[in-house]
């Protein structure tokens, strides 16, 4: 420091040496979750989001018996999120152990503005990643134009991916943008389907390898997994694929 002794340092006058050897490992701790899926060993295998099953208490169970690398929460109404009463109930849902980490966030909504919000908003609660639902096929959710509708509109659907971003750079956070579809919605559309989530560049796409009007029904089309790794190689894109669809356990995915 400039100033002598006497004067005091006005960053480090009155705080001992310790105070920014913690914040220097508080920031090298950070840092490694800025973009943690890029540090990821590969094969590395997530735990899927799914309604009023993956909450706090089934996460911890889960993280003792078969912690998987990256944790998802149970996706969360961003429209909930932006309205005074729906957010005192939903940061409920958000509540999560630091022994969880890397945790991402899945949020759904229509609209834009309100993913921007909503981003914001879990970006300051610490999450390490935000997934933005585009697959789910409730009736409920695709009826405000969430979930699987996502796919009925691809420009509202970047639209989203954009906001997000913006949300993350609003909180001051450079935390990760992920999003999780379908093949399609009444049939398989991945080749235009696809190209086009990829131009709003998610960090990561999950692509549960059936569509809409499949459900649960029909198995995992894993070979349409491998279609869009080469579909995102053909176009020079970074966006890391995760297939999703039949796998019942971390054993039975590495199988």
């Amino acid at each position: 420091c400039p100033r002598t002794a006497r004067e005091g340092c006005p960053v480090t006058a009155g705080r001992p040496f310790s105070f920014f050897l913690k914040l220097s490992i508080l920031k090298y701790h950070l840092s490694l979750f800025m973009n943690f899926w890029e540090k990821l060993e590969k094969p590395f295998f997530v735990l899927a989001p799914l309604a009023n099953v993956t909450d706090a208490s089934f996460r911890q169970h889960i993280i003792r018996y078969s912690r998987p690398d990256v944790i998802w929460t149970e996706f969360v109404s961003a429209d909930g999120l932006c309205h005074p009463v729906g957010q005192k109930a939903l940061l409920q849902d958000l509540v999560f152990q630091e022994n969880e980490r890397p945790i991402v966030v899945q949020l759904f909504t229509a609209h834009p503005e309100k993913m921007r919000e909503a981003a914001r908003i879990v970006a300051e609660l610490g999450f390490d990643g935000i997934d933005i639902n585009m697959g789910c096929p409730d009736k409920n959710v695709m009826k405000q134009g969430a979930g699987a509708s996502c796919m009925k509109d691809p420009d509202n659907a970047v639209a989203l991916i954009q906001a997000a971003k913006e949300g993350v750079e609003d909180a001051g956070k450079t935390i990760p943008v992920s999003v999780k579809t379908r093949l399609g919605f009444n049939e398989d559309v991945l080749e235009e389907w696809l190209p086009k989530l990829l131009s709003a560049e998610p960090a990561v796409l999950t692509l549960h390898a059936r569509t809409k009007k499949d459900m649960s029904k029909v198995p995992a089309r894993w070979e349409r997994v491998k279609r869009a790794v080469e579909i995102r190689d053909e176009l020079g894109s970074k966006t890391l694929i995760i297939g999703n669809g039949d796998a019942i356990d971390i054993e039975d995915a590495q199988s």
